[in-house]
This record gives C-alpha cells, sequence and structure tokens, in this order.
C-alpha cells in the first residue's frame, strides 16, 4: 500500500525569505510562514491559535521568493513534511521539522495569485516565468 506526505498551507511570512546556495550553486530559500486557526468559545468569546512552520524551497523558486517575498506576505504552499537532525555548536543533538515546497503561490497581490513550482502546472493560476511581476502585483 503507498502512502502520502502531503502538505497544503495558506499563511503569512514571519520574516523575509533568507535564500543561499549550495556550493554546486542550487538556491534555497527558507522563512518561517504563520497559520493561524479562530474558533468561538463559549467561555471566552472568539479565539485564536497560531501555529509556525519551517518552509523550505529549492531552486528557481528559491530564487523568486528570495526576489518577491516579504514578510507578512501571503503565500499558498504545497509541499511534504520532511525531519531532519544535526548537532547544534554544543554537540547536542536537535531535530526539526519542515515543510519542503513543490509549489509556492504568492497571494495578496492585486489581479491574482502567482504560481511558483518545479512542474509548470499552475492549477488555474498564471504561471510564474521567472520575468517581472507587474508593480500593482506586489503589495510592498
Amino acid at each position: 500500500m503507498a502512502s502520502v506526505n502531503k502538505v497544503i498551507l495558506i499563511g503569512n511570512l514571519g520574516r523575509d525569505p533568507e535564500v543561499r546556495f549550495t556550493p554546486s550553486g542550487r538556491a534555497v530559500a527558507r522563512f518561517p510562514l504563520a497559520t493561524t486557526d479562530s474558533w468561538m468559545d463559549q467561555e471566552s468569546g472568539r479565539q485564536e491559535r497560531t501555529e509556525w512552520h519551517n518552509i523550505v524551497v529549492w531552486g528557481k523558486q528559491a530564487e523568486s521568493c528570495g526576489q518577491y517575498l516579504a514578510k507578512g506576505r501571503q503565500v499558498y504552499i504545497e509541499g511534504s513534511i520532511r525531519s531532519r537532525s544535526y548537532d547544534d555548536k554544543d554537540g547536542n543533538k536537535r531535530y526539526v521539522t519542515e515543510i519542503v515546497a513543490q509549489r509556492v503561490q504568492f497571494l495578496g497581490g492585486g489581479g491574482g495569485g502567482r504560481a511558483v513550482e518545479g512542474t509548470g502546472q499552475s492549477g488555474g493560476f498564471d504561471d510564474f516565468s521567472g520575468g517581472p511581476i507587474p508593480d500593482d502585483d506586489i503589495p510592498f
């Protein structure tokens, strides 16, 4: 039986993406994404809970994220959950869970979202070709 590891998130960037390059020249962008759930509580009224997700984007998508995304921008993310461990500077083993994005769609600009993905499929939205985005589509 096959298994599925798929995540879909819509949230807001907690800070500007950090873009770095591997020794082979491949770009990788990292940024935190906040998703907030809200509900009504009989005792206290409206309640909210924010979850923070570590997002990792590779390749040309990463470069586009670094160029066009900024803290506060709303995005749609499709990807998979990955866990990894590393040793910190004191030699302690640390564990981190990340969302490795296969598709990033910029939301919140005028004129709809822009899709940035590895497959070229846009799901009905404009594909991001790496060219300039019109100024009215950029909310900052």
